[in-house]
């Protein structure tokens, strides 16, 4: 462990080796099922990759409190293993350190905790390495400079051998619950960040609430990423109309990536009968529609770029409107919501580029990091990788997982399900991943919030 990483983001790693997410419960399942996405018959990498197998989840010494003290299991490749690495209560995003440490941010107990591995089957020496922040989240490296983003502020610490020192405020004025615009009432006040090839500092704001059209003429701009110069100063919009893109990432190529937690409620936009009922829908919220409208983006931005939302809609259906649509999550156009965008007059969603990459709605995707060259084990190689929080409100629920992109000539492909099984058959959970990082030794390390817990993943 003691190969020296370079950490470009939180958690997206360059390896010198080779919806609105919720802590309410589930819904209950439904009787009827979720209509399977179809994915075009290029995948990259799918058709070689082997379908998943039980595995059991094995605590080690000293980790093996609830929900480990029953035998548990997840669906993983063939041949790979799922150990409890470690006990963090609440643990969120994750980062290396250069030195080949797991940095895990703690929002609820506004703190970041250094994981220590130990030689052998033994669990990682754990500390506080800083604390008394306000709602850290994301978490990236620059070099020996550590960004840590608080719920209105970036700071940058000095690291080096597992201390930090010369805190400094780079990026401040971001807006929280205490802004005092916003009266306390800010669903998506954490913040991630990552670093970009040339030092530029990226930042996502989430969005006020499930719609709130005034976040974007905001000072700063919310539901947006930010930009500021290397080193910090004052930032300028990126991307906007990116509801709550919690997972931030830059790709092998330079590129800023996010993984968004898109609107819900989202009603019918269609002047036909969708239920069978006979009436026309337009307007109304159908949980049939609900379901799987709109999917969660997995966007590459650029300087401008301008996700849609609250007016345009990502759209999965291969026939628009069709209740009985096939779903694709590549390269889908816009649809505008006829809740905000009455007659496209607000934003022509036609004129929006696809989205490269999506999930399904209500995912709640969080944590994103690239895995660079060889990437993971097997058939799988280079990719992106994303913690799948589940569904709130979904009926049947969504359930969590850890996804993986294939990264092939300098996009990402279809998602591919690389760990699952956090959810029982009747709705209710026992872990709900947040991030997972490949590490210097090429092992995946997986948070999880719900759990508590460090999972570190290896293939044979």
């Amino acid at each position: 462990m003691k190969t020296v990483v370079r950490v470009v983001v939180a958690g997206g790693l360059t390896l010198v080796l080779a919806a609105c997410s919720s802590d309410q419960p589930a819904a209950a399942p439904a009787d009827s099922a979720s209509r399977a996405p179809v994915q075009p018959s290029s995948a990259p990498a799918s058709a070689d990759v082997p379908a998943l197998v039980a595995t059991t989840v094995r605590p080690l010494a000293g980790t093996g409190a609830a929900p480990f003290d029953q035998n548990r299991s997840v669906q993983a490749p063939p041949g790979w293993t799922v150990t409890v690495w470690a006990r963090v209560p609440s643990a969120r995003l994750l980062a290396w350190t250069p030195d080949g440490r797991l940095l895990v941010s703690r929002p609820k107990s506004g703190d970041v905790v250094e994981l220590v591995p130990s030689p052998g089957d033994a669990a990682p020496v754990q500390r506080t390495l800083v604390s008394g922040l306000n709602q850290p989240h994301g978490l990236a490296f620059a070099g020996s400079t550590l960004y840590v983003a608080e719920s209105d502020k970036v700071n940058a610490f000095t690291y080096a051998a597992g201390a930090v020192s010369g805190k400094r405020v780079v990026i401040d004025g971001l807006p929280d619950a205490k802004s005092p615009e916003l009266g306390g009432a800010y669903a998506h006040a954490l913040k991630s960040v990552a670093v970009g090839r040339d030092g530029a500092l990226y930042v996502s704001v989430g969005s006020t609430g499930n719609v709130s059209a005034e976040d974007r003429d905001a000072t700063p701009e919310r539901a947006s990423v930010l930009r500021a110069p290397a080193g910090g100063g004052t930032p300028t919009v990126f991307a906007r109309g990116v509801r709550n893109g919690t997972g931030l990432a830059v790709d092998p190529g330079g590129a800023v990536w996010t993984a968004v937690n898109n609107r819900d409620n989202t009603e019918y936009p269609y002047d036909r009968d969708y239920d069978g009922d006979g009436d026309p829908d337009e307007g109304r919220v159908l949980q049939g529609y609900v379901n799987d409208h709109p999917f969660e983006p997995l966007a590459r931005l650029t300087q401008g770029r301008d996700l849609g939302w609250p007016y345009c809609n990502p759209d999965p259906d291969l026939q628009p409107g069709d209740k009985d649509s096939p779903l694709s999550y590549t390269r889908r156009p816009f649809v505008r919501d006829v809740a905000n965008n009455p007659g496209g007059t607000k934003l022509d969603c036609a004129a929006l580029p696809p989205v490269e990459q999506g999930m399904g709605a209500h995912s709640a995707p969080l944590g994103l990091s690239f895995a660079t060259s060889p990437g993971l084990a097997g058939e799988y190689g280079p990719g992106a990788l994303v913690g799948i929080h589940g569904s709130w409100n979904r009926n049947p629920p969504r359930p969590p997982e850890v996804s993986f992109f294939a990264w092939r000539d300098g996009t990402l492909g279809p998602q591919q399900t690389l760990l699952t099984g956090f959810q029982q058959e009747n709705g209710s959970r026992w872990g709900r991943p947040v991030m997972a990082v490949q590490g210097p030794d090429r092992a995946l390390y997986v948070s999880d919030d719900f759990a508590g817990a460090i999972y570190r993943v290896t293939a044979s």
